[in-house]
């Protein structure tokens, strides 16, 4: 048995792959404990599964020269020192990180503590800490064949449950289930478990040319959706969807985001979309999806050129060819990694068996 330190948070991105990882190690019986903040998804995400959450104080490195800046060294070291004596009490053999506030004070404290570092990179365009990270590692992993840092490709920890529930599926069972026509060709419509108000806008105002070429729309708003969960003849929206692989094996096509979480699924299964990167922050989205839509499985569209006269003339003439959507479907599958947790399961024991060899 191994114990290990797997340390990320405060998105969803940092916290799923996180998690997927941490279910196949204790499946295989290894001990795993987590390292994360009190502020991040984590705080909920990782004790709702079971797992033990250790915790330090946030640390967002520096943008700008200013007097909190100038402290950063010191509340770095002081975080770092903690999660040394984190590695002792629980005697771990080996650290994981997925990025995020808490992973760099443990990059280093790995490094010190002279433990095996391996490290996962969700986005094709790497944040700080990992950045930092793969200095002291050469166990690098990487979501994306386009991604900024070297590394093997493993791909993006996705659940299993996913690929083998959406596999199992029939289509029009699915839909019955989410209580949609089983015999409509379905459009997928999300932002992210926060919602996406520029994509829910427009979808709103496209619904009635949808709905003239015969397809039904599945739209998930978002927790911070102002719209309001509706039923009727060709439309089905909700705040929250807890049956996500209903609605993917429910769906032909897809409007989302472009989180790596979501551009893996689908690839993973074989949907097509249309992918808008958020258009806030360091543009990581957009690197995310370029693979799949280069292999010509999805559609890349900046958020700024999302709009109803697009779907008109983009989304609903392609929805409606089925041989245009199953040669997508086909691409977007040939680059999607199924078995991404496994491959990163064997990456990290990999560098723990060459350790303990040493």
């Amino acid at each position: 048995m191994t114990n290990f330190l797997l340390t990320g948070g405060g998105t969803a991105g940092h916290v799923n792959p996180l998690l997927s990882l941490a279910q196949q190690l204790r499946a295989e019986g290894h001990h795993v404990v987590a390292l994360g903040t009190k502020e991040g998804l984590e705080s909920r995400l990782v004790p709702e599964r079971g797992f033990e959450l250790l915790t330090i104080a946030r640390l967002p490195f520096p943008r700008r020269v200013n007097l909190k800046a100038l402290g950063f060294p010191f509340r770095f070291l002081r975080a770092t020192l903690q999660v040394l004596r984190m590695l002792s009490q629980h005697k771990i053999d080996a650290v994981v990180g997925f990025g995020g506030y808490a992973s760099a004070p443990a990059y280093l404290a790995a490094y010190l503590a002279k433990k095996p570092l391996i490290i996962h990179e969700a986005n094709a365009k790497a944040g700080v800490a990992n950045k930092i990270g793969a200095k002291l590692t050469k166990n690098v992993a990487i979501a994306f064949e386009n991604s900024d840092l070297s590394g093997a490709i493993t791909g993006m920890p996705i659940r299993p449950e996913i690929v083998e529930s959406v596999a199992g599926y029939d289509k029009g069972q699915a839909r019955v289930e989410l209580g949609l026509d089983p015999a409509l060709p379905t459009l997928l419509v999300t932002g992210g478990s926060l919602g996406a108000k520029s994509i829910n806008s427009v979808v709103v105002q496209s619904l009635p040319k949808l709905q003239a070429a015969g397809i039904q729309v599945l739209h998930i708003l978002g927790n911070n959706s102002d719209l309001p969960e509706l039923q009727k003849t060709g439309y089905k929206s909700m705040s929250y969807c807890d049956r996500m692989d209903a609605a993917i094996a429910a769906s032909d096509f897809a409007i989302s985001r472009a989180g790596s979480s979501t551009v893996s699924e689908f690839s993973a299964v074989g949907l097509p979309a249309v992918y808008i990167p958020y258009p806030v922050g360091n543009g990581e989205q957009q690197f995310n999806a370029v693979s799949v839509c280069d292999a010509g499985g999805g559609i890349m569209c900046l958020d700024k050129d999302f709009n109803p006269d697009f779907v008109a003339s983009e989304v609903i003439p392609l929805i409606s060819h089925s041989a245009t959507l199953r040669a997508m479907s086909q691409a977007a599958k040939s680059k999607g990694i199924p078995d991404s947790t496994l491959r990163l399961r064997d990456l990290v024991m990999n560098a723990v068996n060459t350790k303990a060899n040493d």
